[in-house]
């Protein structure tokens, strides 16, 4: 079979029916036909003769089908080729666009990137020249500053020069002045002087002259100087007496009472103005024991105590004799002015040891303190601290004849209940009291040292006073004038917790020595550079009072051997 005849049956179908198309056609004109291979119309024959003859020899031949399968899969073949040329050729355009598209960002990039780079260069140029235009504008002003301190500093200096020669010129004319008012002043004095001498010149010439003169100087002289020493002499008796009859016995050491009777009106008077200038705030609290905190069952006695002392003056009942006793540093002193205010009566304090210096005058100083306790209008509770300084037990060998007499003196004072004044005496040994003085009392109170809640409580109060208080002025009238205000301390993590672990470590302290812990803490804080007052410093400090405070026992155990 010939390879022209398999390649290209569709153009001989197609060259086919176009011949059936033409024969059946009807006749037209006959063209000039100047080729003599093709019809007058194109059309060349021998190319149609030879498909059909090729097309005859296929149809007849046993392989037709399989001639045409084979045609139609080269057909399939080329059109596949075809068609993978086509998507090759569409892959290659996407390429190519692609990278034609990839060029044209670049450039774009390229583009920006050096319209960027022109702008910044332009805008460095600008601030340089913005800067420059600064920097000038600046060295400018500087120099401009400087010429007006020059000018400033000259006129100043050239004023201060002027004032100064105005200044040496007037203080040469006041000089001149003064000096003259002093020399015509002199001159003044000096007349006067030598006027008043010749005149007590003359007046002594004439007494020295005339003997009544003299004996009339004389005594008049005799006279003035007698006068003047029993003028001083009798204010001297005359004060003596007022105060030994309405003044303060000598061995009062505080009360509530004025030392003379128009004391207390002044005091009033101040109090007043007080709590006036501070708006009536300062009241004082019903609740507690001021700066003493007590056991529970303690204080509650105290308050039957002073509940039932108020009751007694209200029915003019005599009152009833106590003795508080227990170590030092308790709160005995401030419980027995706080049960006094509470019960309504004036209070005057006294020490035991103040009664032995007097020697034979102790018996008179006691009458002198009893009849003066007697004229309180209120009553009076009166408070004999140390009391076993001079009512210790008779038979004692080291007692003397006055303290014996002093002892008898308060015996014999006290040998009645009274309606005038209660007794309240503290010691830290009441097993030293003599029997009588233990006969006449009434009420005998305990005061232990404070246990662990109460020497939070102390710790607390202390705090607060000592510590968060401390910059705090008083009120008064006249306390925030000449007083200067003191530095406020910051308290910085001092938690309850840490107090109860204090109040825990000070087993045995009494109650002073808490206050005095509190203190040292307030010392410490003001020695600090912050001035405030954390756990460590306080820790630091509890523990060397702890120390202290074991070191003193220690000292005192071994006294008590010896």
């Amino acid at each position: 079979m010939p390879k022209s005849a398999l390649s290209r049956p569709k153009g001989f179908t197609d060259s086919i029916k176009g011949f059936s198309v033409n024969q059946s056609a009807p006749d037209r004109p006959k063209v000039r036909n100047d080729n003599p291979r093709t019809t007058s119309a194109g059309f060349d024959p021998e190319a149609l003769e030879r498909g059909a003859k090729a097309l005859r020899e296929i149809n007849s031949s046993k392989s037709a089908k399989q001639v045409f399968d084979v045609i139609k899969k080269q057909e399939e073949t080329r059109q596949a080729e075809l068609t993978a040329k086509v998507q090759e050729f569409k892959a290659l355009q996407a390429q190519a666009e692609t990278a034609e598209n990839e060029h044209h960002r670049t450039r774009n990039q390229e583009l920006v990137k050096m319209q960027e780079e022109s702008s910044m260069r332009q805008e460095a140029a600008r601030r340089a020249t913005e800067e420059q235009i600064q920097a000038q504008r600046r060295q400018t002003e500087r120099e401009k500053a400087e010429i007006e301190r020059e000018t400033i500093r000259v006129r100043a200096m050239a004023e201060a020069e002027g004032r100064a020669h105005e200044a040496k010129l007037a203080e040469d004319v006041n000089r001149r002045m003064l000096v003259d008012r002093a020399n015509a002043e002199r001159e003044k004095w000096v007349a006067a002087i030598n006027t008043t001498f010749d005149h007590i010149g003359g007046g002594f010439r004439a007494i020295l002259t005339d003997q009544n003169k003299l004996v009339v100087a004389v005594g008049g002289v005799t006279a003035l100087a007698a006068g003047i020493y029993t003028t001083r002499e009798g204010a001297r008796v005359v004060w003596s007496y007022v105060d030994r009859i309405l003044g303060q016995p000598s061995l009062i050491r505080e009360s509530s009472r004025g030392k003379y009777p128009w004391s207390s009106f002044f005091s009033r008077s101040m109090s007043a103005l007080s709590k006036g200038a501070n708006g009536g705030s300062a009241t004082t609290s019903e609740k507690g024991f001021g700066d003493v905190i007590l056991h529970p069952s303690l204080e509650k006695r105290i308050q039957q105590l002073a509940n039932a002392t108020a009751n007694t003056k209200a029915h003019q009942a005599p009152f009833r004799n106590m003795l508080f006793y227990g170590p030092p540093g308790t709160g005995k002193t401030m419980v027995a002015r706080e049960l006094a205010r509470r019960s309504g009566l004036d209070y005057a304090l006294m020490t035991g040891g103040d009664v032995a210096p007097l020697g034979s005058q102790s018996v008179t100083k006691i009458h002198q303190l009893f009849d003066w306790s007697k004229k309180s209008k209120k009553g009076l509770l009166l408070f004999i601290d140390e009391a076993d300084a001079f009512l210790c037990e008779r038979n004692k060998t080291y007692m003397s004849e006055a303290q014996r007499s002093a002892l008898n003196a308060l015996l014999f004072r006290t040998g009645d209940q009274s309606k005038d004044i209660v007794l309240a005496l503290a010691t830290n040994r009441p097993g030293d009291l003599d029997s009588a003085v233990a006969d006449r009392i009434d009420e005998v109170i305990e005061f232990p040292l404070p246990g662990e809640d109460e020497r939070f409580k102390l710790i607390k109060l202390y705090l607060d006073k000592y510590i968060a208080k401390a910059g705090e002025r008083k009120p008064g009238l006249f306390s925030n004038l000449f007083k200067k205000q003191q530095q406020k301390i910051e308290i910085k993590g001092l938690t309850d917790d840490i107090l109860r672990e204090a109040a825990a470590r000070t087993e045995g302290f009494s109650g002073r020595e808490v206050a005095k812990m509190m203190a040292s803490v307030q010392a410490a804080v003001y020695g600090s550079e912050d001035c405030v007052l954390d756990a460590n410093l306080f820790r630091e400090v509890v523990d060397y009072k702890v120390a202290e405070h074991q070191q003193r026992r220690k000292l005192a155990a071994a006294d008590g051997d010896k």
